[in-house]
């Protein structure tokens, strides 16, 4: 951390008191410079268990950087635990991996205890400790993330069980809510991958949203402070990818944790990943979180959040899906031998899946085929005056990986 280290001295130098912060963008910038300093190291994938989670947590824990407590047992038995940082009067929840396919946030939490631990001096860890109680639950939905699925073991999507609390996840939630009656919640998920933003074709790599608590999508003094923590998120986060910041849908939904949350008093901020070229892992997008949590909080323990424009975040595009994996543009196709012969462009995207034998692997699909003009993708294959094979590219259906690379190579 030396060159954190010398950064702050010359920092404070000129900073002397409280009430004279250098620039978020300063802060921030430094922080995404210096990132490969505090990251984690031992997370290396997205795919990770509870367990294994819980075994980065303990050094923290044993140093004395967090508080650990359980709040209570997923369906299947895994207690889930609850981490506080920080003695401050402002009271923060965080919660992540509602969702347990969605751990880029997770991975970031960890890089921010990290940072607490190897930077206890830093001026971004000191004002944060003094002025925030930060209360993490890490992953709330254990016996997912095992699965590395969305839902709970119990088939339910938890983010729709805010009303009922039929699930033991969902109650947990809930309960740490009442009992530690945060000001400040961030929301943590993962968005698709292929959401763009607006009408620019541009991937979202971070939407951000102030959820409604109505359906008229009321402001009151529970949201506004949170449209505003979320224009601080998006600006600093805007410097490293710039263009690529949506807003998620706004639209009120009554079951949902983050709209409830906020209705039920406590300024609240979703924070969607979605995606970055050549980044599956999320190794990059998890950066971004990283540096945008640590720098948002800051900016929420010593008041500047305040005073970042409103208009940044209510001037974000809202979330639009003009994005697929792969595009072949211009391919000469025909659908079966009576069918004439037509110019195409042709949609697929790539995800992962487990194979008989347990082995991850990509499997390419065929989404699309026609003028696909108003689209973008990760990749464009100029396929001009390329005849493509018909019986291997089939709505809705895999297309070889290995046909992919041929139609590459051409």
């Amino acid at each position: 951390m030396k060159r954190l280290i010398t950064f702050w001295i010359l920092v404070m130098s000129t900073t002397p008191t409280f009430g004279q912060q250098p620039l978020l963008s300063t802060v921030g910038r430094e922080l995404f410079d210096s990132y490969e300093e505090f990251k984690l190291p031992s997370i290396t994938t997205r795919r990770f268990s509870q367990a294994e989670m819980l075994g980065w947590v303990k050094p923290f824990q044993d140093q004395g950087v967090v508080a650990t407590v359980p709040l209570g047992q997923s369906a299947e038995g895994r207690t889930i635990p609850l981490l506080t940082y920080g003695a401050g009067k402002t009271t923060v929840l965080l919660w992540s991996q509602m969702h347990g396919d969605e751990p880029t946030a997770t991975m970031a939490l960890m890089d921010i205890l990290n940072f607490f631990s190897r930077a206890p001096e830093h001026i971004v860890t000191t004002t944060i400790r003094r002025y925030l109680t930060l209360r993490m639950i890490p992953m709330i939905n254990p016996d997912g993330a095992e699965r590395f699925q969305r839902r709970t073991a119990q088939m339910v999507d938890m983010n729709r069980d805010a009303q009922r609390l039929e699930t033991p996840e969902a109650r947990i939630l809930k309960v740490a809510r009442e009992t530690y009656a945060p000001q400040f919640g961030f929301n943590l998920h993962d968005q698709d991958p292929r959401y763009t933003v607006g009408n620019t074709k541009k991937v979202s790599a971070i939407a951000l949203l102030a959820p409604a608590f109505d359906e008229s999508r009321s402001d009151n003094d529970v949201r506004l402070p949170a449209k505003h923590l979320a224009a601080t998120f998006a600006s600093v986060v805007g410097q490293f990818i710039g263009g690529h910041v949506s807003k998620y849908d706004d639209t009120f939904e009554p079951r949902a944790f983050g709209d409830n949350i906020q209705k039920w008093g406590t300024s609240t901020v979703l924070v969607e990943s979605g995606g970055w070229a050549g980044d599956r892992e999320k190794m990059f997008l998890r950066k971004i979180n990283a540096v945008g949590l640590l720098v948002s909080l800051y900016a929420l323990a010593n008041g500047d959040y305040r005073s970042t424009d409103l208009s940044v975040y209510e001037h974000l595009p809202f979330n639009t899906k003009y994005l697929y994996d792969v595009i072949l543009r211009n391919a000469r196709f025909r659908a079966n031998e009576t069918a004439p012969e037509l110019r195409v462009d042709i949609g697929i995207t790539i995800d992962e899946r487990r194979n008989d034998g347990g082995a991850l692997e990509l499997v390419a699909k065929v989404v699309d085929i026609g003028d696909l003009s108003v689209y973008a993708a990760f990749e464009e294959i100029d396929a001009t005056g390329r005849m493509v094979d018909s019986s291997l590219v089939k709505l809705d259906q895999p297309i070889p990986l290995e046909y992919l690379e041929t139609l590459r190579k051409r």
